[in-house]
């Protein structure tokens, strides 16, 4: 992964790709939504189709069913409201003639309009023995507003000559006899083989769908999939090109220290420009001549130095220390000077003792210092008092043949200073606090 984006990538880039990526992605799940929506529903289409198909053919039945029932009621009693019955059936309502369209809906529904065909046929076979029925009871009842078309069925000489009740009950036989109901069930038959076809037809339809659906929803699974690969690609990216390299970054600039060059370009560019930057930093300060920046005595940074400090520090991330030693003057003519000297000397050790390496110590007076706490945002006061406590003690510590001393302090967050001169001033006017409440003490430098 490193090797690949040594060079870096531009953000600018990756955000151009991952908009395109994203796009190409939701079409693609739109467009396959749109197509599931579509097979799911030819497949809503195709059993609805087939419900219309079977009804198609049971309607045929049904209609056949009812001439039937219509013909038997009319030989038993002689109703001829059974005999309007029939034939508005069969001549007005199209009941067979209906469901034969219906099934006619081009070569796949073929085999089915076959079988109900016969069916048909049957059926209309069938009406023949139900006409000479039905003129058979005519004769007998001695009807004679009756349909046309059961004028033209014709007696044999033989059933001419029946009585009337024997003519009725020669009726009644044919469309009550096994013969009759043998060709009713030719035509259910060809009724259930007909639906058989009808069934066999959708469940071709439906497996067919049903593949297409399968196939649509392993495309559909594997979008979902890329999508998530996708997101968690766009995460890493950010976060390694991005993110990272920012934290990292912070986690260098607190520690004084230069930033990695790494992510994307922009980010390289930045850390570059802040590198050139920290490199002079370091080397204006590796080169000044120590005895120029430097106080003889004490080996702590003398006024120049601490100027040079004062104009290049981060005053977001800095406390400034002013310490005073209390009655120096007094040391120096009760001991002399080289006695002094040696309290100076003890001050600058002790106070190196207790800050950090990164922490810069100055002396810029006699008795006069300063201490700049760096890269100390996150400092606790308390933290700073326990120092301050600590180099109080070790000073009046007496082992060492030296007089006793004690330190003055005024203490200032450099967030509580507009500007270096100001950050001084807020400093010197904290530690004059001190001064007056009894020396010995020390005082954080408040705005209120």
């Amino acid at each position: 992964m490193q090797k690949k984006w040594g060079k870096g990538v531009s953000l600018r880039t990756i955000h151009v790709w991952l908009i395109i990526t994203m796009l190409a992605i939701s079409g693609i799940v739109v467009y396959s939504t749109y197509s599931l929506t579509s097979t799911f529903r030819r497949l809503a289409d195709a059993a609805e189709q087939q419900n219309k198909l079977e009804k198609a053919a049971h309607e045929l039945m049904d209609a056949s069913d009812y001439l039937t029932e219509s013909v038997q009621r009319f030989t038993l009693n002689g109703d001829i409201r059974f005999l309007e019955q029939y034939f508005t059936e069969a001549f007005e309502s199209h009941r067979r003639e209906e469901a034969i369209s219906q099934m006619d809906l081009g070569p796949q529904t073929e085999p089915a309009l076959k079988q109900l065909q016969e069916a048909m046929d049957n059926s209309v076979s069938l009406m023949d023995r139900e006409y000479y029925a039905m003129r058979l009871v005519i004769e007998a009842k001695g009807y004679t507003d009756y349909p046309e078309i059961l004028k033209e069925v014709e007696l044999s000489s033989e059933d001419a000559a029946l009585s009337p009740e024997e003519k009725i009950r020669h009726a009644t036989e044919l469309v009550l006899n096994d013969e009759y109901y043998d060709k009713k069930d030719l035509i259910r038959k060809d009724m259930r083989e007909s639906i058989k076809e009808v069934d066999k037809l959708m469940e071709n339809v439906e497996s067919s769908e049903m593949v297409s659906l399968n196939r649509k929803l392993e495309i559909v699974r594997m979008i979902i999939l890329i999508q998530i690969v996708s997101v968690y690609v766009m995460v890493r990216l950010t976060s390694r090109l991005g993110i990272d390299p920012v934290l990292k970054a912070v986690e260098k600039i607190k520690q004084d220290s230069p930033i990695p060059e790494m992510g994307a370009n922009e980010f390289r560019y930045l850390a570059q420009a802040y590198n050139k930057m920290y490199a002079r930093y370091k080397s204006s300060l590796e080169n000044l001549n120590f005895k120029a920046s430097h106080d003889e005595l004490t080996g702590a940074y003398n006024r120049s130095g601490y100027e040079l400090l004062l104009s290049s520090i981060d005053l977001e991330t800095t406390y400034m220390m002013l310490l005073d030693v209390d009655n120096f003057k007094g040391i120096n003519d009760t001991y002399g000077h080289d006695m002094g000297d040696k309290v100076l000397k003890k001050l600058v050790q002790v106070l190196k003792s207790v800050f950090r390496d990164d922490d810069c110590i100055c002396r810029i007076g006699g008795d006069e210092f300063v201490v700049f706490m760096v890269h100390s945002s996150g400092m606790h006061r308390r933290l700073i008092e326990s120092k301050i406590e600590q180099i109080n003690n070790e000073l009046e510590n007496t082992d060492d043949g030296l007089p006793p001393i004690s330190i003055s302090v005024g203490i200032v967050s450099g967030k509580d200073a507009g500007d270096p001169v100001s950050l001084f001033e807020k400093t010197d006017e904290a530690m004059y606090k001190s001064k007056k409440q009894g020396k010995h003490t020390y005082t954080f430098y408040s705005n209120s």
